[in-house]
């Protein structure tokens, strides 16, 4: 195990974002995207990193842009540090295995969702309205229960420390253009179906995911991660049971050991056990092992 990277500073590169994970340099037409071993839970960043877990979402990402590049092009020029430009160079060693060297889009204003299950927040809307977002869904419903069809549920992109907010289809379209959020709707599914395919074959369930798609040079393109376990949920095949919340290889596992304190999910964050920082990085190194057979 590597020493964890909680925050990156590159004197010489041009820092134009910190993400909840990931640090973004501008290297003039393209940018360097690292991702870092930072952790967010309801919008809120822990102060302890997860080692190793930015290396985990790099190779997730790196690994699904590969199984749908049919479907759509992806941001990604080189993730070898030996192809990155010459400033970039001196910082090597904190790159290798976590960064991206990848083309600079003009990011859509909204993000992507779609579910497959119910579950999370689609949950608590469902016993609410009998519907996700909006969308009308067969009464007597379980937590976790398989739906017929995915569903696509748009949502706003928050400033960091606040909340993103679903929004409908048609508020997406006036927010992107109806033609973009239509091949953006087109491609959330389509991806969808194919990546759960996939996982079912190595026993994992996508029960949701979240995608962010950008414009270059005129064309619709996948940016940012790629089903990883920060934007996913997945759960255990063999371990699935209908009527309740699911054991998960994703961040579910903080969120749940949050639920449990007397934190009203706001910054600043509380401090997070040992055990936990290591059985959350062991459920991400899981993931991975399971969808690529890498072994970090």
């Amino acid at each position: 195990m590597s020493q964890p990277v909680k925050q990156t500073d590159f004197p010489d590169l041009k820092l134009v974002n910190r993400g909840k994970v990931r640090d973004i340099y501008d290297l003039g037409d393209s940018l360097l995207m690292v991702t870092t071993d930072r952790i967010s839970a309801f919008d809120v960043i822990m102060n302890e990193p997860i080692p190793d877990k930015g290396k985990v979402l790099t190779r997730i990402s790196e690994f699904w842009f590969g199984q749908i590049a049919d479907i759509i092009p992806n941001h990604i020029i080189s993730t070898k540090v030996a192809d990155y430009p010459a400033v970039c160079q001196p910082y090597a060693e904190v790159l290798d295995g976590r960064s991206m060297w990848v083309k600079k889009a003009q990011p859509l204003a909204a993000e992507c969702i779609v579910r497959g299950y119910v579950s999370g927040s689609g949950w608590k809307d469902y016993k609410a309205t009998g519907a996700i977002c909006g969308i009308k869904l067969p009464e007597g419903l379980k937590e976790s229960d398989r739906l017929e069809e995915p569903i696509f549920t748009p949502s706003t992109k928050a400033e960091l420390g606040e909340h993103d907010e679903n929004i409908t289809f048609e508020r997406m379209a006036e927010l992107c253009g109806r033609d973009l959020a239509e091949q953006a709707r087109a491609a959330t599914i389509a991806i969808y179906r194919r990546a759960r395919e996939i996982a079912d074959q190595k026993g994992i369930i996508i029960a949701d995911t979240k995608f962010e798609f950008g414009v270059f040079e005129g064309k619709l393109i996948i940016i940012d991660e790629c089903l990883t376990p920060d934007s996913s949920r997945f759960w255990p095949k063999d371990q699935y049971a209908p009527g309740g919340p699911q054991p998960s290889f994703d961040k579910q596992f903080l969120r749940d050991y949050l639920e449990t304190l007397d934190w009203n999910k706001t910054a600043p964050a509380p401090a997070l056990p040992e055990l936990i920082v290591r059985k959350t990085g062991e459920k991400y190194k899981e993931a991975l092992q399971r969808l690529t057979g890498i072994t970090l």
